[in-house]
């Protein structure tokens, strides 16, 4: 079966679960199946948003993110299902353990997608019949339909699970691109929604094609680095390798600085903090990571240090809302004395790639106890684009807790 590998490079493929709530409701009940079926929040309350539907819903024209009441007059005989947690994460666990059977090099994405990579894994037949194999385990075993990517990197194999769905399985090569690929909008290339497809539209650039081909100079003076980042996934670069202790790690990136004397200075230590943030973001931008957390240091004249940390609902990057968070902390932590180092660290990082803000269990679950997931979602929607949601989960923090 080596034949069907290449002899430098990797096979990769990307495993993504079809309508993941609604597959696993109608797993669970099979009377639910070939119907109408969204899972969604609270009906009654008028709040409930679609997180997810079923195909059958989707030809009404319900789609995610849709509030219940608007997705009800588009299909009346619409199933609603609140979302059952535990069920979830049940079943996207055992999905792993099946894809850990083909190959130890598993990465979890999210609740409902992972990357294989299955280079030395040409034992178990060619990459094809390997995906083949999964699909059809995961179908017999957990009843969960799932569409695959076989591509030669994480970016490529991305593309082509979204290809073909439900129950699809697309093989996406680098000489396939010019074809395939390029004729697309951006909006529809992985990393990129309707926030940056515009500002991508002001500069000429409509297609993938035009983005491959557009001016590096041009790219990095309206969009910095993540501009050249996105050029080069759109000719089929993409050098990440497959993680599987990605979703586990605590990734961080920080910057602190001990002043030259001690301040007590509103305004001067503000401005410290600016630019801690301008340098926070920078990297951030560089290692291809958001952040969902902020934190900031602060040491005071007689070395008492404090660490205060909040959680943002949505992941950032730039300077301006990571100086925000971290301007809110420090007024509502420090006390007025002489400080004598500052500090903010981003943490709970995101791969930019999956940065769409997935609505995960956690945001979820917090949203609706706290607030309208609507509204949530709404300004969500404002700030980066109406492509922004996705169904599934960011599984970094369910990864730990599980140990999938």
């Amino acid at each position: 079966m080596k034949a069907f590998y290449p002899k430098n490079g990797r096979v990769i493929l990307h495993v993504d679960m079809n309508s993941f709530f609604a597959s696993v409701e109608m797993a669970y009940d099979p009377s639910l199946k070939d119907k109408p079926l969204a899972v969604a929040g609270d009906e009654e309350a008028r709040k409930g948003i679609v997180v997810t539907c079923s195909y059958e819903a989707r030809k009404y024209g319900v789609k995610t993110t849709m509030p219940v009441w608007e997705a009800k007059k588009l299909c009346p005989h619409l199933i609603i299902k609140r979302p059952n947690f535990d069920r979830y994460r049940n079943a996207s666990q055992a999905m792993f353990e099946i894809l850990g059977q083909y190959s130890d090099l598993v990465e979890p994405v999210s609740i409902d997608e992972g990357y294989l990579d299955i280079t030395d894994s040409f034992e178990l037949g060619s990459p094809l019949e390997i995906a083949k194999d999964i699909q059809k385990s995961l179908l017999n075993q957990l009843d969960l339909p799932c569409s695959i990517g076989i591509a030669p990197n994480k970016f490529l194999a991305k593309m082509a699970s979204d290809m073909k769905k439900p129950l699809g399985i697309t093989v996406l090569r680098k000489r396939d691109i010019a074809k395939v690929i390029w004729p697309l909008p951006t909006v529809e290339m992985h990393g990129i929604g309707d926030k940056t497809a515009a500002k991508l539209s002001t500069l000429h650039i409509h297609s993938i094609g035009d983005l491959a081909k557009a001016s590096d100079f041009q790219l990095k003076a309206h969009l910095g680095i993540r501009g050249l980042q996105l050029k080069e996934r759109a000719n089929g670069i993409d050098t990440r390798h497959v993680d599987p202790d990605a979703a586990g790690e605590n990734k961080s990136v920080g910057n602190s600085v001990t002043l030259p004397k001690d301040i007590s200075n509103q305004s001067k230590l503000l401005e410290t903090l600016e630019s801690l943030a301008e340098s926070v973001s920078t990297r951030l931008k560089k290692k291809g990571y958001v952040t969902k957390n902020i934190a900031i240091t602060i040491r005071y004249h007689d070395r008492k240090t404090i660490s205060r940390g909040k959680k943002i609902i949505n992941p950032i990057v730039e300077a301006k809302d990571i100086f925000l968070a971290a301007k809110t902390l420090f007024l509502n932590n420090w006390k007025g004395d002489p400080v004598r180092l500052l500090g903010i660290t981003g943490q709970d990082l995101l791969d930019e790639d999956y940065a769409y803000e997935q609505l995960n269990l956690f945001s979820y679950e917090k949203a609706a106890q706290k607030e309208p997931l609507y509204n949530a979602i709404d300004k969500i929607k404002s700030k980066y684009g109406t492509s922004i949601l996705q169904k599934g989960s960011d599984l970094q923090k369910e990864m730990k807790q599980k140990k999938l």
